[in-house]
């Protein structure tokens, strides 16, 4: 009995003592992303987003490309309701440009005019972090490094990405379903975005195990579009179902995982799992969102 008893207790301290994965989810191109459904607005996709986030206790990086508060004027209250909530923004440029299409010189100069807005929506607070748009570091190793040194020299970090499943691709053909009144389209959309996030979840923790032997934190990829801000709630409580919970991005990029896109002046490593294992001649889990279908959706 007393060895049974023994047993246990040991089986639960080993379980209390098991570290709980977790996610800092960072949600790209606010103000605006993606396609409106009829009848939504972009202040109103804020609005679920944020309230989401808050219900389930999941800090929400925002990263902003400025020229949306130009190109949709009704979209610029976003940034303030992002502050007002107490959520941090970061830089993810001003239009949104591939550095693959431009010079060091003209991406590192669509950076520098995001940062007036930056600096006064975030005040005293930490704004200088990077998404690279479309999360592309250029073409060239010399364009890489040219731009990494820049973002050194001007103390910034770069927000990488562990943890994503394509959400960006569901914003068009949710917005064509809703447009058409396809509700059994929109509930195929709901299933797919569920089953691409669990999967997509399972395969970066099989790709850090690989690696590391264990879970890192996460850094997960959204957008701040009409259709995740619908599913956001079901999302948050898949993650937390899985046994995930909640941390910031700071407190994420801790990892040493991390540790060149914290400090962009240190010789770049891969800095996401894809690419670690690649580096490594390991073999890459495929992508579980099929694209093709979703594009198909609602034509």
């Amino acid at each position: 009995m007393i060895g049974l008893l023994g047993m246990i207790l040991s089986a639960a301290t080993a379980a209390h003592a098991e570290p709980k994965p977790v996610i800092a989810v960072t949600w790209d191109d606010l103000p605006a992303h993606s396609a409106l459904p009829p009848g939504v607005t972009r202040v109103q996709i804020a609005a679920d987003l944020l309230k989401a986030s808050a219900d389930a206790k999941a800090p929400a990086f925002g990263f902003i490309n400025g020229v949306q508060t130009e190109r949709e004027p009704a979209s610029a209250p976003v940034l303030k309701m992002w502050r007002e909530a107490g959520q941090p923004l970061g830089n993810h440029t001003w239009s949104h440009p591939n550095l693959a299409a431009l010079t060091p010189e003209q991406f590192t100069a669509e950076i520098a005019r995001n940062e007036p807005m930056l600096k006064d929506l975030m005040g005293d607070e930490d704004w200088r972090w990077l998404r690279y748009p479309f999360l592309s570091e250029g073409d060239t190793p010399e364009k890489r490094l040219a731009v990494r040194q820049w973002l050194a020299a001007n103390h910034y970090k770069i927000a990488s990405v562990t943890m994503g499943f394509n959400d960006w691709a569901f914003g068009e053909p949710y917005a064509r379903c809703m447009a058409k009144g396809d509700e059994t389209a929109v509930a195929e959309l709901e299933k797919r975005f569920l089953e691409g996030a669990a999967a997509a979840a399972d395969r970066a923790r099989a790709m850090a195990k690989t690696l590391y032997g264990e879970d890192i934190p996460y850094v997960l990829l959204m957008h701040a579009g009409a259709f995740d801000a619908r599913m956001a709630p079901r999302l948050f409580k898949l993650y937390q179902d899985k046994g995930f919970g909640f941390t910031t991005l700071e407190q994420a990029q801790k990892h040493p995982f991390y540790k060149t896109d914290i400090d962009p002046s240190l010789p770049p490593r891969p800095t996401t799992l894809d690419n670690a294992l690649k580096a490594k001649g390991l073999p890459v889990p495929p992508d579980p969102v099929d694209l093709k279908a979703l594009d198909a959706m609602c034509r």
